[in-house]
């Protein structure tokens, strides 16, 4: 098994950053690829951003050049910053991570809210 924690969210003007965090907690496992999606209300979840263990990322074409993940493999924690954000950035953000080897398992973070307002 491996716990989520997420952090980070909150409501930011226009323009504004913030720096989403997921630290996985696991004793025997290991951590493959990280990443983080977004739900808006009344959308689907659509995925943000991921990173492999080996620090590939691939990116949403809409936060290409605005935001950045990068992960800590000692302290099994990815982080998303998040810059120029915009008022369609709003919606819940969701940590994912997948672990294990044959097979390779997936757990979800509890989500948390971002707000671009003025």
């Amino acid at each position: 098994q491996v716990q989520l924690v997420e952090s980070g969210g909150g409501l930011v003007q226009p323009g504004g950053s913030l720096r989403l965090s997921c630290a996985a907690s696991t004793r025997f496992f290991s951590i493959n690829t990280m990443g983080w999606y977004r739900q808006a209300p009344g959308k689907q979840r659509d995925l943000v951003a991921t990173i492999t263990g080996g620090g590939s990322t691939n990116y949403a074409d809409s936060v290409k050049g605005r935001f950045t993940i990068s992960r800590d493999n000692a302290k099994n924690t990815t982080y998303l910053q998040m810059n120029s954000l915009k008022s369609e950035d709003t919606a819940v953000y969701y940590c994912n991570v997948k672990y294990g080897l044959s097979p390779e398992y997936s757990a979800w973070g509890q989500g948390t809210q971002v707000t671009v307002s003025s």
